[in-house]
């Protein structure tokens, strides 16, 4: 295995004395998955008169800064979590009050899908139209009501391994570090967080999970795990279009039948929407930018319509997983457990996975309850995996374990009809289950042998460049600080990737990080990396497998306001 680049062993601050803090549990990310582990298990504690610590350490400046989705919620492990979550203001408010679902063809043309025939997990009756990010700001409140310890603002650097290779905790990042490696004035180093048992709820390819994955071998009997990349923005559109409730969705154009994605558009309050489009990262053409083909579906009349005369408040990007059931590693090592879509428990079929975080959370903390009542630390709580298998959580999988694989092996429309026949008909009860075994960054073509892509120039009123983009995110970075995007090969970029792909950095990124330029005649990579988003599509889809995403400096990256 390749020694991560944020591993103390390429750290040259990594001898210098930290201050140490010992915690009962020690969670690392602020998402729904780590703070409904958090809300549960301080619950448990005082259920059963314990005073156990808990820390949540967030790379975000503040709880909610780096969450974004959809977001259409299926409020059901709310409801088990806190039950009096209505009375409480939790911001979930818009229900849900129609769904439509449109194919969308070449010059304009659709064809609206009759509600009989859209597979039955992508209905939404009884679900909500939310900010995640507003959401998970709540859960934080109810989180330190609850008296446990959150940390924003503090990425976790590495893990702290033991003698025996358990899990001990986790080692923040240092702060003040110049691009060099040496430390500034304003120097302070990572502190050592250490815990019985470390629970680990990144999101979507937490660098920390893919470490932890790697050195257990956890994925041993899993297919790999297979992603998209999701782009959002936020509309306020003119009021007399607006529709609370309403929910779109949408397959088809712009993208061709063997490549996997689709479009939404959700109506929040009065004259607000969120809109978005998914890429599946197994596209084979290394010419396809999942940005502009975000841009070119708002041209489309069933989308444009809606955005004529509104005014864009919002953007943003990030991974998700979408491989199901099959995908999901071993979720426990020995102290250390994996938890939301830092394992990949998002539900393909039903395109949600804030549900299943805050579910998995909760299971976590009900098997560390009974760990730690029981005196027990740093083993491996094989339970845990029990209760997922006797959940909801897995019945839902399990129902909709065929839905990506088919995608893969049918293409977009053939694969939607037999998502019709297997969720509607057969209930997700057909005897078999496929399989896709090939990696994501392993499907592309030769530049060679595929068709290049012509983008149009963005029209600054409903399309627009990825530059400007990011400035919506309210993206920061310092600058004088060691890049977080680490090459394992600095050559592998101009030598491999050029030549074989025409380096698809350029063009998979969806915050213009990455380009090839000319520089005193000769060409080089270069790596922007105070626009990163945090998207992970680069750790991913790299062909030669050769950046490594790892955290920067503390509150560095997207500040999401309502995503």
């Amino acid at each position: 295995m390749n020694t991560p680049s944020n591993h103390p062993k390429n750290n040259p601050l990594a001898d210098i004395e930290r201050e140490s803090m010992e915690f009962d549990v020690v969670i690392v990310g602020g998402g729904p998955a780590g703070l409904a582990t958090a809300c549960r298990l301080a619950q448990l504690s005082q259920e059963h008169g314990q005073d156990w610590q808990i820390a949540v350490v967030e790379k975000g400046s503040e709880i909610g800064a780096h969450i974004l989705s959809g977001a259409v919620f299926d409020p059901r492990p709310l409801d088990e979590l806190f039950p009096q979550w209505r009375e409480q203001g939790a911001p979930v408010k818009t229900a849900v009050t129609t769904d439509e679902f449109h194919y969308l063809r070449p010059g304009g043309k659709a064809i609206k899908v009759p509600v009989m025939f859209i597979p039955k997990p992508m209905r939404n009756h009884g679900n909500y139209v939310i900010s995640l990010a507003n959401l998970t700001r709540w859960l934080g409140e109810q989180a330190e009501n609850l008296g446990v310890n959150i940390f924003p603002g503090f990425p976790a650097d590495h893990i702290v391994y033991g003698e025996n290779d358990q899990v001990q905790g986790i080692v923040t990042k240092d702060m003040g570090v110049a691009a060099d490696g040496t430390p500034k004035a304003n120097f302070e180093p990572g502190y050592r967080l250490l815990g019985k048992y470390t629970v680990f709820a990144e999101g979507c390819r937490g660098h920390l999970g893919k470490e932890l994955i790697e050195k257990f071998a956890l994925d041993a009997e899993s297919d790999p795990p297979h992603y998209g990349i999701g782009l959002k923005e936020i509309w306020h559109i003119e009021k007399d279009k607006s529709q609370p409730g309403t929910v779109v969705h949408t397959l088809g154009w712009p993208l061709d039948n063997h490549t996997e994605g689709g479009g939404f558009l959700y109506h929040l309050d009065e004259g607000v929407v969120a809109l978005g489009y998914i890429v599946a990262l197994n596209y084979d053409n290394p010419y396809l930018s999942p940005f502009e083909e975000f841009q070119r579906w708002k041209t489309h009349p069933v989308i444009k319509s809606t955005l004529a005369g509104g005014k864009r408040v919002g953007y943003g990007a990030r991974a998700m997983h979408k491989g199901g059931l099959q995908s999901l590693p071993k979720l426990v090592a020995p102290g250390a457990l994996l938890v939301g879509d830092d394992a990949g428990f998002l539900n393909p079929a039903k395109i949600k996975g804030s549900h299943t975080a805050l579910k998995t959370g909760m299971l976590a903390a009900e098997s560390l309850a009974a760990a730690l009542q029981a005196g027990r630390q740093q083993d491996e709580l094989n339970d845990y995996p029990q209760r997922v298998k006797q959940s909801w959580v897995h019945e839902e999988l399990h129902r909709g374990r065929n839905f990506e694989p088919a995608l893969n092996k049918l293409g977009t429309f053939l694969g939607a009809a037999f998502t019709f026949l297997d969720q509607n008909i057969f209930q997700g009860k057909l005897p078999f289950t496929w399989h896709n075994r090939t990696p994501d960054y392993a499907t592309l073509k030769p530049a060679a042998q595929a068709q290049k892509i012509h983008y149009p120039k963005p029209d600054n009123v409903i399309t627009f460049d990825r530059l400007s983009s990011v400035f919506l995110s309210s993206t920061n970075h310092e600058e004088d600080q060691p890049c977080h995007l680490k090459l394992k090969d600095p050559a592998i970029p101009i030598e491999v990737n050029v030549p074989k792909w025409d380096e698809p950095a350029q063009r998979y990124c969806p915050a213009a990080v990455y380009e090839v330029v000319e520089e005193n005649g000769e060409t080089v990579f270069r790596i922007n990396f105070q626009n990163c988003v945090h998207c992970k599509t680069c750790d991913i889809k790299d062909p030669s497998q050769n950046i490594h995403w790892s955290a920067p400096e503390g509150g560095g990256g997207p500040n999401y306001a309502n995503m």
